[in-house]
């Protein structure tokens, strides 16, 4: 009996991606939920920050000691799991954009130089990650090593999201609501450039990724801020609690589809007469 590896050539491509990778797959579901994360992100710091009065400083320690437990948790799993993998995301969409805020609020760094600085370092985890595992792709996430390049990048990728937008805001006086527009329309030129004019994939993900932050963002402080300020005024409380309840409902919905399809897979391997599954 032959062992089920990430490289079994007799598996389709896709049956491979649900078995071993360990990140879900890129959907429009996927997106969903992660500008639904960075949402409740945004305004959960900023309830734990300003109405609970915890301040920036101590709600950093809670949030990164929250984010190492689920990290911990998250590279225990043998593949992709729905509820952990979510949890980190959430997470540690709160701690990057706090990383960004204790930065320009505490240590005075402005926005254009917090924007190079972590553009840098997320092009320099790209420029590693890549001379060690000769691929970005995240269809290929089988190994640990390759899951650390991503929680890295992905850690940089909310850093620098949340002070490209926070500059651009700034530089625009968008607001709220013609940030959300803003932002939207951006990542719909990625999406054009993607399926119409073939641009490259990996490319394409990483910077839709990186505009998603100020995206939710601006979503979220629309919900949530005071109509004299520009909001709807529906409050953080009622906005972190519905976009959390959202977030359980799809990452159950994900988790249930990818069961099915992870049955599917192995169904495939077995009927393979190269390769048969543990």
């Amino acid at each position: 009996m032959t062992t089920l590896t990430a490289d079994s050539t007799s598996l389709s491509d896709h049956a491979r991606v649900i078995l071993f990778n360990r990140i879900p797959e890129v959907t429009l579901t996927f997106w969903v939920i992660k500008i639904l994360s960075t949402t409740s992100g945004e305004t959960a710091a900023d309830y734990l920050n300003t109405t609970l009065g915890l301040g920036l400083n101590s709600t950093s320690l809670v949030m990164t000691g929250l984010l190492i437990i689920a990290l911990v948790a998250q590279f225990l799993t043998k593949r992709y799991t729905s509820g952990i993998y979510w949890t980190v995301v959430v997470l540690i969409s709160i701690v990057g954009t706090l990383l960004t805020d204790n930065l320009t609020d505490n240590l005075g760094v402005p926005l254009w130089l917090s924007s190079l600085v972590f553009a840098a370092l997320l092009a320099v985890t790209f420029g590693i990650w890549f001379a060690r595992e000769k691929t970005l792709s995240i269809h290929s996430v089988f190994t640990r090593p390759r899951e650390a390049f991503y929680w890295v990048a992905i850690l940089f990728t909310f850093a620098l999201g949340t002070a490209a937008g926070d500059l651009l805001n700034e530089a625009l006086n968008l607001g709220y609501l013609l940030g959300t527009v803003f932002f939207a329309a951006l990542i719909g030129i990625i999406v054009i450039a993607r399926f119409s004019f073939k641009v490259n994939a990996v490319f394409c993900f990483w910077a839709a990724y990186i505009l998603t932050r100020p995206l939710g963002a601006s979503i979220g402080d629309l919900l949530s801020q005071a109509p004299v300020d520009g909001g709807l005024g529906v409050g953080r409380t009622q906005v972190s609690l519905v976009f959390l309840l959202a977030i359980v409902g799809v990452a159950t919905y994900l988790g249930i589809r990818t069961s099915r399809q992870r049955r599917d897979a192995l169904a495939e391997a077995n009927q393979s007469p190269a390769v048969s599954a543990q």
